[in-house]
């Protein structure tokens, strides 16, 4: 008998990819909802709040035009770079040259992983701070390169970190990977922590990229900055934002890349190979967004605000020890004993069993998220509530069985 060889073989770089979690969790929670259950989720920070009318509006009316059918302008539409020149003009006193230092993505993490492919592949190392959303390690991953996790921490401890693998390894890391503010863990920082990164870059001959994806959800007075607006910033490094967060427009997969000329033109270069860019509907629904909806962005990050609080407190009446975050739409928390000895996945698995709440491991950011929950704020007021109650109560049934 002839046994013939399987003709299907994978790349290499697939083994080094795991399962992604939220489609585990999507998975579970769709299985318990086909069966009638009423699950309640904070897995994913996918928003539900709508659109702004005015975006909603403008998209249909360009999708009704033939013209919009064609290949889109592939890096953004001219008056679309503009308006985000004047953006970050506006709100960060940023010069940006709209043609040469911005370009559009469908959504930041199709930016962030082909600028990966763009400046990354083997023997090259990025730095990345842990934990982390799995595409800033696992894009490095797909291009070849080799991740160097640092654990998140009080600024100087970070920079001392920096420090010390940069001037241990040989050779240096080409790359750091920020993400600020932070998902999952809400860390926020200041212009005066980008400064000093800019100087790290400059003396240790690295790139940045900072993941501005939460730019505007921020809360209590605070105002996250732009990485560019440290000094320098542009001869280093790029900051990626999305629409996704600010104004509501998730499914809508638009985002952006702006900052130093030569690495923006690498991201143009590769996404030259695999896309044809944007529907052009979408772009001039984002000159809407970026023109004319400013006022509609403190609204939403009153409401995500107000979600935090009524989370952060009915977890902390659990007798969890909870940190209210300053920004994003997430709360980091750390699972209480004696329920951390499960770890977070089992944790996780027993919420969506006995309380039909989906929440995501912290396992699914990196092994420096085991023993913590991310739960989004994507829900609204009284639905928190009642997941917190319906939690409550595994919890209790669940503290009789360990």
């Amino acid at each position: 008998m002839v046994v013939e060889e399987n003709i299907i073989r994978f790349a290499g770089r697939m083994e080094q990819l795991p399962p992604y979690l939220f489609g585990m969790i999507n998975k579970m929670k769709m299985e318990k909802r086909r069966n009638g259950d009423d699950v309640i989720d904070l897995g994913m920070g996918n928003p539900m709040d709508p659109t702004p009318d005015a975006v909603i509006e403008k998209l249909v009316q360009v999708a009704k035009d033939p013209k919009s059918h064609r290949y889109p302008e592939s890096s953004g539409m001219p008056h679309l770079k503009q308006e985000i020149a004047k953006y970050y003009k506006r709100h960060y006193e940023i010069g940006l040259d709209a043609e040469k230092e911005t370009y559009f993505t469908i959504g930041s993490k199709e930016g962030i992983s082909h600028l990966c492919l763009a400046i990354m592949g083997p023997g090259d190392s990025v730095l990345v701070p842990a934990p982390a959303f799995p595409i800033h390690i696992y894009a490095a991953v797909i291009a070849g390169a080799n991740v160097m996790r640092i654990p998140i921490a009080p600024e100087q401890g970070f920079l001392d970190r920096i420090i010390n693998i940069c001037e241990s390894c040989y050779p240096a890391p080409k790359v750091l990977m920020l993400n600020y503010p932070h998902n999952p863990t809400g860390v926020v920082t200041d212009t005066a922590f980008f400064t000093e990164i800019v100087a790290l870059a400059k003396r240790f001959k690295f790139m940045v990229i900072n993941d501005f994806a939460y730019s505007k959800i921020t809360f209590d007075g605070y105002q996250a900055p732009s990485f560019l607006e440290a000094p320098g910033a542009k001869d280093v490094g790029v900051e990626f934002g999305s629409f996704s967060k600010s104004y509501n427009m998730a499914g809508w997969r638009i985002g952006y890349c702006v900052g130093n000329e030569q690495i923006v033109k690498a991201l143009g270069q590769i996404k030259g190979y695999f896309d044809y860019g944007i529907f052009s509907a979408i772009q001039v629904a984002g000159i809407i967004a970026l023109r004319d909806c400013d006022d509609t962005i403190p609204v939403l990050a009153k409401t995500y605000e107000t979600r935090r609080d009524v989370l952060c407190k009915g977890l902390s009446r659990m007798g969890w020890n909870i940190t209210p975050p300053k920004a994003g739409m997430f709360v980091w928390a750390k699972i209480p004993a004696p329920f951390d000895k499960m770890g977070a996945m089992q944790f996780a698995i027993e919420m969506m069993d006995r309380a039909n709440v989906a929440v995501a491991p912290g396992t699914g950011f990196s092994e420096e998220g085991e023993g913590y929950l991310r739960l989004a704020l994507v829900e609204n007021e009284e639905r928190l509530r009642q997941a917190m109650r319906q939690m409550k109560k595994a919890m209790d049934a669940l503290a009789e069985e360990l």
